[in-house]
């Protein structure tokens, strides 16, 4: 949150991320990695130890920098999705 703003969220399913998003006006200001911060230490508190991300293209970047690696490729029809992991501690 900014103020009373909600400019992102994040959520966890099991070891897999889900909905990372980042209000494009607050972009680039770290709210993304704190979020992810977050999922990667209530994933951990549940016991996991590989998390997992189906990241866009766009989004692959953002994925790396915070240690994933990408390990497959899904294809939705025309849309490409990147399968991306990262051990935990």
């Amino acid at each position: 949150m900014v103020g009373n703003q909600v400019v992102g969220t994040a959520s966890l399913d099991g070891a897999t991320v889900r909905s990372v998003f980042v209000d494009p006006a607050f972009q680039s200001g770290g709210i993304g990695r704190r979020l992810m911060a977050e999922v990667e230490e209530a994933a951990w508190a549940d016991g996991v130890k590989i998390l997992t991300v189906p990241s866009s293209v766009t989004a692959e970047p953002f994925y790396s920098k915070l240690g994933f690696r990408a390990v497959r490729d899904s294809f939705h029809g025309d849309e490409r999705t990147i399968i991306m992991e990262r051990s935990l501690r």
